[in-house]
């Protein structure tokens, strides 16, 4: 019999995420979706196919009624607040698959605590920004027992993302440590974009004439990231599609990490020193490419182009 799924947390990512599931997983039965807020899940639930989904208003009822819970939240404090509340919950034998972006300290006592009820544990970030997640284009890292690794993969490539990294029998940390360190790539190639971008137009070369040299030799995220400075996209959006609070935990648990291995990450401490620029000019509604805009005022220009 084909397995009751569930999923928590429906931000960015989730909505995305879950939509593909619903549409490509072949899901004998509707997924079981809850959010913190309501109206989140009201609202998607609406936007599926008629009865291929079902909001439940409690994590514990998520949980129950399921065989393998999917969570996609924010940060530690919130995984660690979900996965506390799953577990009063009867779960043996069920299996947890966390997407959320935390510290591999905090995957490591999720999957203590998630074994020590009887259930089976999986971490899972996922790469990839929320267009990627809407178009089933995510990379999937899955780390943990291979036995269970194996039960998350039919809802990995070819329904929520295009390629899986595979860590089967690897620590559940190995993954996050992969996510963080992966992440601080994309920060680097923003802060690099906003200082060329800035240097282009404060130089004469034009902004134009080097979006022409990224389209050239760098296709893909750079093209995507370059768009989204010059459109003003970085300043314009009611919601961030990553959002500077976010981008600054990963920044941190990333040089947290390196630094427990005695290597300092120079590139990111002056990347996370934009974003903390960022969130005073914009607060919590600050995006990651907002690094642009900060480029931008410490170069005697408006933050806003």
């Amino acid at each position: 019999m084909a397995p009751q799924l569930a999923w928590i947390g429906l931000g960015n990512m989730g909505r995305g995420m879950v939509t593909n599931l619903v549409r490509k997983g072949n899901l004998s039965s509707p997924l079981i979706i809850y959010n913190r807020t309501q109206k989140r899940a009201d609202d998607l639930s609406a936007k599926l196919p008629s009865g291929k989904s079902k909001v439940v208003t409690i994590i514990e009822e998520a949980v129950s009624s399921s065989d393998i819970i999917f969570t996609c939240v924010g940060d530690d404090k919130a995984i660690s607040e979900t996965i506390e509340t799953a577990l009063k919950s009867d779960v043996e034998g069920k299996l947890f698959v966390d997407c959320s972006t935390v510290h591999p300290d905090t995957a490591t006592a999720l999957a203590k605590n998630i074994n020590a009820k009887g259930a089976e544990f999986v971490a899972c970030p996922v790469f990839g920004a929320p267009a990627m997640a809407d178009a089933g284009q995510l990379i999937c890292v899955l780390a943990g027992p291979a036995s269970q690794v194996d039960k998350v993969k039919p809802y990995t490539t070819g329904v929520m993302g295009r390629a899986d990294i595979d860590f089967s029998n690897q620590a559940h940390g190995k993954a996050l440590q992969l996510k963080l360190i992966g992440n601080t790539f994309i920060l680097s190639m923003i802060e690099t974009l906003s200082e060329g971008h800035v240097a282009a137009e404060k130089s004469g070369l034009g902004v134009e004439n080097l979006q022409k040299f990224i389209e050239v030799l760098f296709p893909g995220p750079y093209v995507a990231y370059s768009n989204r400075m010059s459109s003003g996209d970085y300043h314009n959006r009611q919601e961030p599609l990553f959002g500077v609070d976010l981008a600054r935990k990963d920044a941190k648990h990333a040089m947290n990490l390196a630094g427990a291995a005695g290597v300092r990450m120079k590139n990111l401490e002056v990347a996370d020193g934009h974003l903390a620029d960022v969130q005073k000019h914009a607060g919590s509604k600050g995006d990651i490419a907002g690094i642009y805009g900060a480029v931008r005022q410490e170069s005697g220009l408006k933050y806003e182009n």
